[in-house]
C-alpha cells in the first residue's frame, strides 16, 4: 500500500514523513494528481496560513484533486482546517468537503494564550481512529484558530471552551492536533488511520 503525504506550502512534512517511518512506512511526498489519486492513504498536513495556503492548492489545481478523492484521506491541523468551508483566517473560502467554519480563538481571561500550543486532553472519542486510544488521552497542539463541535465531531478538547479535536465524514478524517508529535497515542491513531480500509 502507498502512503501518500500532500506537498504544498506549509510545514511540517518531515515530522509526519518521520512518524511514518516510526510505522515502517516510506510515505511518497508529493504534488502530482495521479500519484495522489492512485495512493492506498492519503494524509495532507500543515502548519501555515490558511489564505496563502488555498491560493497555492488552486493555482496547482490540487484544492480539485484533494476534495475528489476516494480512499481515506487524514487532514492534520491546517490540513483540517482547509477541509472545512471558510476560515477566518484571511477571511478565505476553503476546500469544502466539511459544511464547517473555522474560527480565531477569543481569549476570556488573562491566562488563555493564542496560539493554543502544547499537550491537552481528548475527550468523547468516536471512531475507527480512536480503537484501542484511551478516553483522556493527551494529544499536542499548536494553533491559533479551531473548528466548533458539530455533528462531524470524533473527539473534543477544551482549551478557553469545547472545540473539535477531530472530525469525520465519509473518507476523510482529520485532527487539529498533531497525532504525529502526540506520543503513543498519536502513534496509534496514525496506526489505526492505516489499516483503514
Amino acid at each position: 500500500m502507498t502512503v501518500a503525504v500532500v506537498k504544498y506550502n506549509a510545514g511540517n512534512l518531515c515530522s509526519v514523513d518521520y512518524a511514518l517511518k516510526r510505522l515502517n512506512v516510506n510515505a511518497v511526498i508529493t504534488d502530482d494528481a495521479e500519484m495522489l489519486q492512485r495512493a492506498g492513504k492519503v494524509i495532507f498536513p500543515g502548519v501555515g496560513e490558511a489564505k496563502n495556503t488555498m491560493e497555492y492548492l488552486r493555482q496547482h489545481r490540487l484544492d480539485q484533486v484533494i476534495k475528489d478523492l476516494k480512499q481515506p484521506v487524514l487532514g492534520i491541523c491546517l490540513g483540517m482546517q482547509l477541509m472545512c468551508r471558510h476560515s477566518e483566517e484571511g477571511d478565505v473560502d476553503c476546500l469544502g468537503i466539511f459544511d464547517l467554519p473555522v474560527l480565531k480563538f477569543q481569549p476570556q481571561k488573562h491566562e488563555d494564550k493564542v496560539p493554543h500550543t502544547g499537550w491537552n486532553m481528548l475527550a468523547q472519542l468516536k471512531g475507527d481512529l480512536y480503537k484501542n486510544v484511551p478516553e483522556e488521552s493527551f494529544a499536542y497542539y499548536v494553533h491559533s484558530y479551531y473548528v466548533p463541535v458539530n455533528n462531524f465531531t470524533t473527539a473534543q478538547t477544551d482549551y478557553i471552551q469545547l472545540f473539535s479535536a477531530s472530525i469525520q465524514k465519509d473518507n476523510f478524517y482529520a485532527a487539529q492536533f498533531h497525532p504525529e508529535k502526540s506520543g503513543a497515542a498519536g502513534e496509534k491513531i496514525l496506526h489505526n488511520f492505516l489499516q483503514l480500509k
